[in-house]
């Protein structure tokens, strides 16, 4: 019964979108200057009706109902009710729900906090938006149904993938899809005022909120991937260029851009059209990497598909938006009447153009790392990996202009400065960050070509962001979030050039040195759990004086048939001590990986930096 609720719910929402397109354009071709409450009112159903389908499928979970495919596909009667619920959205058809949630929640915050501006542009946002509600309700009903029926009903499901049995996954996968669905509020909005000829100041106030919440949302949501990440799936760091950390990654650069961009709007009234493209160029990237994600084509432990069928509507899907988008701008785009003559070379918005330039280098390096292998395969089946090696080399090396361009940036003045504002002082910063720089990589020893260069910039940004902090006048959320910038360069600098790593296969009281270090092997328990096995191990790390006790283990889960390696991580301001141990073929014997990371923690607290800034630039609107 509850899955039958959940599906004609579905599709009352899909009718609800037909008569939203429908009534929208009526008003719109009558020139009507107030909003509809027909508007509203079709509205709060289509949002009830989304709501109970997302509700029934939790239920679904909740009660074990292994007549749903989804929940037989994902779930386990043993499963704890914790993962029951959060599971829902942990795999291909609820995640898409969860998407089509978010969509007309935010359609329905949109409309509310909307009634200042012109009712067409108003209508024309709910069009374009339902038109994007009206494709995955399509994608969701026809592809990828979470309450399609099995007959007759298993006594027992699958299970979820214990890797996705994590606290985190409660909250990850939403405040991203959060982010994500943000970006289609920015793209609709942007054709709305595109058709209006309204790309204004005023328009830029109203969109830069919404650009706000996507952006801290999408952060927030990267950080806590990255987090789980680190300590789930035994890698160690907080980055490795994994398909689907690269597609949230792209999204974010152009969101950066596109922030930056609007207050150059807000102030001189500038870069209209490259604002158009970017707010569209954002949503495709977020539509793109859920086509790469759901299609199954990445070769990542993060995706859920396999369908094809599913991988080629979202194509077809995507293509349509983007003839849509290209068609509207090339019809309604209109040249900027400002005169070029009062843009200057050194100013600030010159400086956040170029900073917007590195970003799209970087997004694209990224973008053809994440789809080369893909495309090579498709042409002459070969398979390759494109690594950690590709991304530090091209992005390391114009992270050295960019920096400079960051930190000289916010110190220039509006429409004209002169070359004298880059003055004396920061000359002496520079150099000051040049000679620690050189003794530090000279004390603690690196290879790296590009580490003295990239740390004077990373000091050189970090100390400027200090002394704007307390003797410039500007935002405090601005402030906040430069700083928490320069914070996460730096730390990833230390983390990335001074990180060290040790591997040994290792039987209970081996001992090995490195780093000066002993690592022991002390002991291993077996441990059962209601739904897994536990192989416990016991490690000290003997560094000098101190003594770091670590608990690593391995997870043999009964359903799914499946081992999972998990990390014990000793953390303190200064640096992380990561061990992870794997069982191998040789009787007694484990491989061993142990991992120094310097700074680990001020790369989270960097990113919660950065975010409360952003949030405090919302609330101060």
């Amino acid at each position: 019964m509850i899955n039958q609720i959940g599906n004609y719910s579905l599709y009352i929402s899909l009718i609800a979108s037909f008569y939203l397109i429908f009534q929208s354009s009526i008003l719109i071709r009558n020139n009507f200057k107030y909003l509809d409450s027909k508007i509203f009112s079709v509205l709060s159903i289509q949002l009830l009706m989304v709501l109970i389908s997302f509700f029934s499928l939790i239920f679904g979970f909740v009660n074990s109902d292994f007549s749903n495919e989804t929940v037989y596909n994902n779930s386990h009667s043993t499963k704890p009710l914790f993962y029951k619920i959060s599971g829902s959205w942990g795999n291909h058809e609820g995640s898409l729900l969860l998407w089509l949630l978010v969509l007309v929640i935010f359609l329905f915050i949109f409309l509310i906090n909307s009634k200042k501006l012109s009712t067409k542009y108003r209508l024309l946002t709910v069009m374009f938006q339902e038109i994007i509600v009206i494709g995955f309700l399509f994608f969701i009903l026809f592809t990828s149904n979470p309450f399609s029926s099995i007959f007759p009903i298993p006594k027992e499901g699958m299970g979820l993938n214990p890797i996705l049995q994590d606290p985190a996954l409660a909250i990850h996968p939403p405040i991203l899809y959060f982010g994500y669905v943000g970006t289609s509020i920015i793209f609709s909005s942007s054709l709305s005022a595109l058709v209006c000829g309204s790309i204004n100041k005023i328009w830029a106030e109203h969109i830069k909120n919404w650009i706000i919440i996507s952006w801290v949302l999408l952060s927030i949501g990267i950080m806590l991937g990255s987090i789980w990440a680190y300590y789930e799936l035994g890698w160690g760091g907080f980055w490795f260029w994994d398909p689907v950390e690269n597609v949230s990654l792209m999204p974010w650069f152009c969101l950066t851009a596109l922030l930056h961009s609007v207050i150059v709007l807000e102030k001189r009234n500038l870069f209209h059209s490259w604002i158009i493209i970017l707010s569209i160029t954002t949503f495709l990237l977020s539509m793109s990497g859920t086509f790469l994600v759901r299609s199954g084509i990445l070769n990542s432990i993060h995706t859920f598909a396999n369908d094809p069928s599913r991988g080629v509507f979202i194509l077809c899907f995507l293509f349509f938006l983007i003839l849509l988008a290209l068609f509207i701008f090339f019809i309604f785009h209109k040249k900027n009447s400002i005169s070029s003559s009062n843009f200057y070379l050194l100013s600030r918005e010159t400086s956040i153009l170029v900073n917007n330039w590195f970003m799209m280098f970087f997004l694209s390096v990224v973008l053809i790392g994440t789809i080369y292998p893909i495309f090579l395969e498709v042409i002459n089946d070969s398979k390759i990996s494109i690594g950690p090696p590709f991304y530090q080399k091209l992005i390391g090396l114009f992270l050295i202009p960019f920096l400079l361009f960051m930190a000289i940036g916010p110190n220039l003045k509006w429409i004209k400065s002169n070359f004298n504002k880059i003055n004396l002082n920061q000359l002496v910063i520079l150099i000051i960050s040049l000679l620690i720089s050189y003794l530090l990589v000279r004390f603690y020893g690196s290879t790296f070509v590009l580490a003295i260069p990239l740390f004077a910039l990373g000091f050189f940004l970090f100390i400027l962001t200090i002394k704007d902090f307390f003797f410039k006048d500007s935002k405090l959320s601005k402030k906040i979030s430069h700083f928490g910038f320069s914070l996460f360069i730096l730390s990833i600098l230390f983390n990335g050039v001074f990180s060290k790593e040790f591997s040994s296969n290792m039987k209970v009281g081996d001992e090995r040195v490195f780093m000066n270090k002993i690592i022991k092997f002390e002991n291993i328990k077996i441990i059962e759990k209601s739904n897994y096995k536990s192989l416990l191990a016991e490690f000290i790390i003997i560094d000098n004086q101190d003594i770091i006790n670590l608990k690593p283990e391995v997870r043999i889960y009964n359903q799914p048939k499946t081992l999972t390696s998990e990390a014990d991580i000793a953390s303190t301001i200064y640096s992380d001590n990561f061990l992870v141990f794997n069982v191998i073929k040789d009787d007694g014997y484990y491989n061993v990986r142990y991992q120094y990371k310097p700074l680990m923690m001020w790369i989270w607290f960097s990113i919660i930096l950065i975010s409360t800034g952003g949030i405090l630039g919302y609330l101060k609107k």
